[in-house]
């Protein structure tokens, strides 16, 4: 059990790296476009908000990379916890996706690690 939680900890991990690099590097680029569904204009009028929001998917996925590295509960718990509030609020404010791509995966990695955590103290 312990593996499988560790395993979506690291999806949802590597998912926010792939967001941060989309955010930061390829928002004004057309695959950035296309997958934001933006025009150029806004692209570029929107380009520093977007890194911004990319630097703090980083620091989501540092966190759960720290919570795995170093094995630590509360970390995975806390930066999951985290991705599932702004998955929530991506899909109620921005795109109802975010909720299925970011929020859901975070759920699922939540629920294992706890569960996890369950199994291992009995």
């Amino acid at each position: 059990m312990k593996l499988l939680a560790n395993i979506f900890t690291l999806f949802v991990a590597l998912s926010h790296v792939g967001i941060l690099v989309l955010e930061m590097f390829f928002w004004n680029h057309p695959v950035g476009q296309k997958i934001f569904e933006m025009t150029p204009e806004v692209a570029e009028s929107s380009a520093v908000l977007a890194m911004n929001q990319g630097l703090y998917n980083g620091f989501l996925a540092a966190g759960l990379f720290w919570g795995l590295f170093k094995d630590r509960f509360d970390f995975k718990v806390f930066f999951l916890c985290c991705v599932v509030v702004a998955g929530i609020f991506g899909g109620m404010t921005a795109k109802t996706s975010i909720l299925f791509t970011q929020g859901l995966p975070a759920l699922i990695a939540l629920v294992l690690v706890v569960a996890s955590y369950r199994n291992s103290k009995n």
